[in-house]
């Protein structure tokens, strides 16, 4: 008796504790928590970028379509729905640390059968009985102690995995918020290049016209009109492609925000220049960028539920010990079912332990273990693709900034060549085919400059997509309901 209850005194002593490593968040190195390496004066500033940073660009239309895709986007629906789903799972696994019951009642109408010799359960004169009614009731109780946290370690891993989805919305959001941008920025940047490629178009058609005048008085030959109306055809060419790319780009800004193709936004449609920052970026430093990335949150989440799940498997090699009760009547009448007579009860506790056979145990340790470690290997993974990607992107943006101010520069002494070299074809300084080259490198530097612009923009949106703001001040995304 006295080692029964030692042994009970025991198993309650541990009731506080839970198997297995207890779970902290791992630190990143301390350099990836110091200042970006792309950080520089006249690029970046040290500040954070803002929850809502496309605001920056002060552009109304584009505040509009971030909030309704942030609103209607369906991939971000799916991931609310995902959420919701790893809610109910967590609730789930706390409902195990309550009781359980069982309650059934049931008639039946039948009679027993005695023996040959008119023994237990004949009648009178050894007659069979009569045929009657039996009503019985019962009520079971079972409450699961948590003695080795394994209930305990579920809830932790189902709160792990809830945090992890909500984190892969937030990423989902900062996801949706660039590309809404991205795909509005792009729009508005082919219609400034498709009114570029017009301006060339027509700066062309007008030095076509003068040399189609100028074979007529016999001053310009057949191979000069021919070559000029060969670049008039190109710049022509470049227009159709032009208005694919931005058609398809509404159409993906449509598909952002919850509509079809027929329903692009009509404010959308009438921008003709990409908006741009013409002040640095605000980035921070690599310690708000690690802490405002959700998809380093979401890895440091699946990390810490894996972590929960080793306990989990340890707590497999402890006995399971949970505490029931029943009670039960039976009757011939229902008024009877009440009375102590027909009543029954037990309590008491009811032990399982599988011993000595531990082997599947151990193994589901052995693959907790490995997962954790896996979990860790990609949160590190994460922890250094969010720094390698934000680094790139500036690094790309800087570049590009570089090179845009060059192709402008270059523009500009192209315009001022061909100012020059129109005066001096008028004056019968230069032919016609010396015209025709500078006229050539001007609409060149004309479409190249208008394709930088464009990349800018898009460089400066990825560059905020790196830096993983836009989930903060997001409005709630609902969950469809589906019948």
């Amino acid at each position: 008796m006295r080692r029964v209850l030692a042994g009970g005194l025991s198993a309650l002593a541990l009731a506080a504790c839970a198997v297995g490593p207890t779970y902290r968040a791992p630190a990143p190195a301390p350099s990836a928590r110091g200042a970006l390496v792309e950080s520089r004066p006249g690029l970046t500033a040290e500040e954070a970028p803002p929850p809502d940073w496309w605001r920056l660009y002060s552009d109304p239309v584009l505040d509009a379509l971030v909030a309704e895709a942030l609103t209607h986007n369906r991939d971000l629906q799916a991931a609310a729905a995902n959420l919701a789903y790893a809610r109910a799972v967590l609730q789930e696994a706390r409902a195990g640390l309550y009781p359980t019951t069982d309650l059934a009642a049931g008639a039946s109408y039948g009679k027993r059968g005695g023996s040959a010799a008119g023994g237990a359960g004949s009648g009178a004169g050894g007659a069979s009985p009569k045929a009657r009614w039996t009503y019985d009731a019962g009520l079971d109780v079972g409450w699961q102690l948590d003695l080795f946290g394994r209930l305990r370690r579920g809830i932790e891993a189902a709160r792990a995995d809830a945090a992890a989805q909500a984190a892969a919305l937030d990423y989902a959001r900062v996801t949706v918020a660039a590309e809404t941008t991205r795909a509005y920025v792009s729009a508005c940047a082919l219609a400034q290049q498709l009114s570029v490629a017009r301006q060339s178009v027509a700066l062309v058609q007008q030095t076509y016209a003068l040399q189609q005048t100028r074979a007529r008085l016999g001053a310009a030959s057949d191979y000069d009109l021919a070559r000029q109306g060969a670049l008039l055809a190109s710049a022509e060419a470049a227009i159709p492609a032009l208005e694919g790319q931005r058609r398809a780009a509404l159409y993906s800004l449509a598909a952002l925000t919850g509509r079809p193709p027929a329903e692009v936004p009509a404010a959308a449609q009438g921008c003709q220049a990409a908006p741009a920052l013409t002040q640095p970026l605000p980035v921070g430093d690599g310690a708000s960028l690690l802490r405002r990335r959700p998809d380093v949150r979401e890895a440091e989440r699946q990390l810490a539920a894996a972590t929960a799940r080793i306990g989990v498997a340890v707590s497999l090699l402890y006995p399971s010990v949970s505490l029931s009760g029943s009670v039960s009547a039976a009757a011939s009448r229902v008024g009877d079912l009440g009375r102590s007579a027909a009543t029954s009860y037990s309590l008491g506790p009811l032990i399982s332990w599988t011993f000595p056979n531990t082997l599947v145990a151990q193994a589901r340790i052995r693959e907790a273990r490995a997962s954790a470690s896996g979990a860790y290997a990609r949160w590190e993974s994460t922890v250094l693709s969010a720094l390698r990607d934000t680094e790139t992107a500036l690094s790309t943006y800087a570049a590009e900034l570089d090179r845009n101010r060059q192709l402008r520069a270059a523009r500009d002494q192209d315009r001022r060549a061909y100012e020059l070299a129109q005066i001096r074809f008028r004056a019968g300084a230069i032919s016609a085919l010396d015209l025709l080259d500078v006229q050539r490198t001007l609409i060149a530097d004309e479409a190249s400059l208008a394709q930088s612009d464009a990349t800018l923009a898009a460089d400066q949106v990825q560059v905020f997509l790196e830096l993983g703001g836009g989930w903060e001040q997001a409005p709630v995304t609902p969950v469809p309901q589906f019948p």
